[in-house]
């Protein structure tokens, strides 16, 4: 995708995790939002087991089908399951084959280069129609900062990794703005078409069709971004959406129950959907040092000293300025159910948040949970001589600091 589409990477991610915005479907759920507003795409079927995909194969006919794994990754079909299966995109011939498929990779993990090593379970697969497009386009919908709204990103060159072709040739990048009341006209939309190459009159009005329909979605649903990579002529002169991916703004869950119904809680990290539930903005990482901060910009700041002396956050945590002893014991219990955390740094700004309440809620849960970890504590702000004398009576073995470079080395240091 082009960089205005990428998912930033962890670090960048935490920046903004206050404000999530990267619900993501599956591809047959995606396909299903497609045609529900009368865009073509390929007859595709989802199975949940391999006699469901027994079945939905014997749909396809003599020509046979692709099956691919219901995974929320990239890279798919480079990859290979924890069983060793090599890729999680098949063309298959038979319904039995299908059936074979399908109970190598339902159940099984999918490694891709977006997984990481420990990858993704898949609890399904899709299985479509096979169409070989005589020539494949790319397409995308998002908002754009610079333009100040949504745009409508294309490119001749479809099928491929977009962002290296941006970087190959950016003229080969297509940015139309769209009107976010009235959407495309079907005089953009047709201009557009024309300028992509589509051949025929009818593909030429089918592709229009299709940008216009794209973002209909993608202002009914509060959709973030919607890329059909590829979009497929085929040599009938018919334009298809081969494949989809669909995010959405969180922030629109109450008014989006069908999409947000859809979530897949299991392509998830367990402790980030858990953290969701009590509020707190959590985003799991690599290292060996739990974090547990108020407010994104500290967090980071206390992520970038520990990286300076040498020690590697293993998470971001921000509980918030609304925390209460309960929630940040919850946030405690989190981090410390991550075997990776060898030292726990807490680094509370008491502005709104009362430094007595992190105390509290700090001494609680390692009361609770029996803490083996060195506990490193900087707290500065409100109600900050009340917490430091609860600290000291409780007679558990918390190390305060009061500068945050002697914490920092302290956490780094122990956690070695």
């Amino acid at each position: 995708m082009l960089a205005s589409l990428r998912k930033a990477g962890s670090l960048a991610r935490a920046v903004s995790a206050g404000q999530r915005r990267f619900l993501s479907i599956h591809e047959y759920q995606s396909v299903n939002l497609l045609n529900s507003y009368g865009i073509p795409t390929p007859k595709s079927i989802a199975a949940k087991t391999p006699e469901e995909a027994l079945e939905a194969a014997k749909q396809f006919g003599s020509t046979g089908c692709v099956i691919k794994a219901q995974v929320l990754a990239g890279g798919r079909g480079k990859g290979h399951f924890d069983n060793g299966l090599q890729g999680g995109v098949h063309v298959v011939q038979t319904p039995e084959q299908a059936k074979e498929y399908a109970s190598k990779m339902i159940g099984a993990k999918l490694i891709t280069k977006q997984t990481g090593a420990a990858g993704r379970i898949c609890n399904a697969v899709m299985l479509a129609e096979r169409r070989d497009p005589s020539h494949e386009y790319y397409v995308a919908v998002l908002n754009d900062r610079n333009v100040g709204g949504p745009v409508l990103v294309a490119s001749s060159q479809g099928g491929m990794n977009i962002e290296e072709v941006a970087a190959k040739d950016p003229n080969a990048i297509i940015t139309v703005p769209i009107d976010f009341e009235n959407g495309l006209s079907k005089a953009e939309a047709l201009d557009l078409a024309k300028k992509l190459g589509f051949k025929s009159e009818g593909a030429q009005n089918e592709a229009a069709d299709i940008f216009i329909r794209l973002y209909k979605i993608f202002k009914d649903k509060d959709a973030t971004q919607i890329e059909i990579n590829p979009m497929g002529e085929t040599a009938d002169g018919h334009v298809l959406c081969m494949d989809a991916k669909f995010g959405f703004d969180d922030n629109a869950e109450f008014r989006q129950k069908d999409i947000f119904a859809l979530r897949d809680i299991t392509q998830e990290e367990p402790s980030e959907v858990e953290a969701q539930k009590y509020n707190l903005n959590f985003i799991k990482l690599d290292g060996s040092i739990g974090c547990l901060v108020n407010g994104a910009g500290l967090a980071m700041a206390t992520m970038d000293v520990l990286a300076l002396h040498g020690g590697n956050p293993a998470n971001f945590l921000d509980v918030g300025g609304g925390a209460t002893p309960e929630t940040v014991k919850k946030a405690f219990e989190i981090l410390v159910a991550d075997p990776k955390v060898k030292s726990i740094f807490i680094n509370i700004f008491g502005g709104i948040m009362r430094c007595d309440y992190i105390a509290e809620g700090v001494i609680n849960a390692a009361k609770e949970l029996s803490l083996q970890v060195p506990l490193i504590v900087r707290l500065k702000g409100t109600k900050e001589p009340e917490a430091k004398e609860m600290i000291r009576k409780s007679g558990l073995k918390i190390i305060p600091f009061d500068d945050l470079d002697e914490a920092a080395q302290n956490a780094v240091k122990l956690a070695a």
